[in-house]
């Protein structure tokens, strides 16, 4: 079955969620336990509110259900779900539902990279033409024609979103090609996309501007170079088998499509939700292909992505598996696009950038009550995830919705796991 493109421009939206969670009896051997509230300094009333902020937008019809969790010093203090994964045929949403997770993609393909990175295969400066040749010597836009780009991208530079590229959302004569060549869509390989994207002006000189763009699905290309392997079978090996990541990959089998959520999307008149149709639902995930998205292709659990998460947090590890060194994870979630104009409206205000993630650096222009260095990323379809290294906490909100929500539901989930802080 052919797959539908993914759409062109993914934003960093999230949301909130809850009900029941996970059993608090015996654990399974390695899994992330749970752990009353206040044994990890966090009030069980005050998360109680996480709780009837869920349960209101399934109530009022803005959500069929959601996933809530928060985990503090390596272990779960709130799990709460709520509503349907599959309203219209009566499925409730259950703690291991299998989302769309969209651009949260993005920050595990960054990890893997950086695996690489610290195998020597690469280093952060080296232009991006040195593996992917046909990205080398691209032309910038430049009022009504192109002139030559004032320096070659680099790997820095599509970690951070400072390559030049968008996602063709845009006005300009790149954004148009882009949508003209159907860039994201009809690929057989990743090797695909890129012939085609190589046909495209750059909007940005290097390093010039922010701008979110595809950069992450040439970086699933230039894993494939370095390795030899094709995205899928490298990021199992490296990251889903070592960190017991079960149920995330790239499609769907057929055992598990009775655990896949539905997508909704808002009604014509705003007011309500319905299923989303096939097209706007991004990909039946059950094709016959080597088109994996770095961008925005798998699909996950809520349970998979708190245990990439925890390894995150505790500098690399998780379970014995040692994905990272926790000095280059320091260096994945610093800002590394201070004073860079931005170009696109996706970075929320009081956040900078770093390698596949965003990172909180001002909490006056942010108004959220957090830690600066909290760092995170979110899914078209509202999922959404944050790291405090501070406080040692996380925050993983699921919910399936285009566009995400009726209101500012991933602020709303972040300032509420933080005003349950009580130590």
């Amino acid at each position: 079955m052919r797959r539908i493109a993914i759409p062109t421009l993914v934003f960093l939206l999230l949301a909130l969620s809850c009900s029941s969670g996970p059993d608090s009896g015996v654990q399974t051997a390695g899994e992330i336990p749970r752990a009353d509230p206040a044994q990890v300094g966090l009030s069980q009333e005050r998360l109680d509110r996480i709780t009837g902020a869920l349960q209101s937008d399934v109530d009022r019809g803005h959500l069929a259900g959601a996933i809530g969790v928060v985990a503090r010093r390596g272990k779960i203090a709130y799990w709460e779900t709520v509503g349907m994964a599959d309203r219209e045929n009566g499925r409730a949403m259950s703690d291991d539902t299998v989302f769309r997770i969209y651009s949260m993609t993005k920050p595990i393909v960054g990890v893997a990279l950086m695996t690489l990175y610290e195998e020597g295969k690469f280093g952060l400066r080296e232009p991006v033409k040195n593996y992917i040749p046909e990205l080398g010597g691209l032309e910038v836009l430049d009022g009504g024609g192109t002139t030559k780009a004032r320096r070659e991208m680099t790997v820095q530079d599509l970690m951070r979103h400072t390559a030049g590229m968008g996602y063709g959302g845009g006005d300009t004569a790149a954004d148009e090609k882009f949508r003209d060549l159907n860039v994201l869509g009809d690929n057989r390989s990743i090797d695909d996309f890129i012939q085609k994207l190589a046909q495209i002006p750059l909007k940005h000189h290097p390093g010039s501007a922010w701008e979110y763009s595809v950069s992450v699905d040439v970086q699933g290309r230039l894993i494939e170079v370095l390795s030899g392997q094709d995205l899928a079978t490298f990021m199992d090996e490296r990251i889903f088998g070592p960190l017991d990541m079960r149920d995330t990959g790239f499609t769907v089998p057929e055992e598990k499509k009775g655990r896949f959520v539905q997508m909704y999307a808002k009604t014509e008149d705003g007011e309500g939700i319905e299923p989303a149709s096939a097209d706007r639902s991004s990909g039946y995930y059950d094709y016959e292909s080597k088109w994996f998205s770095g961008g925005g292709g798998l699909v996950s659990t809520t349970r998979d992505y708190l245990r990439f998460c925890q390894m995150l947090l505790n500098g690399g590890t998780l379970g014995g598996e040692r994905i990272l060194s926790r000095k280059t994870i320091e260096l994945m979630t610093r800002d590394h696009v201070a004073g860079t104009r931005r170009a696109s409206q996706v970075l929320s205000d009081g956040y900078g950038f770093g390698l596949d993630f965003a990172v909180h650096v001002d909490r006056a222009a942010s108004g959220i009550n957090g830690s600066l260095g909290e760092y995170n990323w979110g899914g078209l379809a509202g999922t959404n995830f944050w790291i405090d290294p501070t406080e040692e906490m996380i925050g993983l909100y699921m919910i399936q919705l285009l566009p995400p929500r009726f209101s500012n539901g991933q602020a709303q989930f972040k300032r509420l796991a933080y005003q349950a802080i009580a130590d």
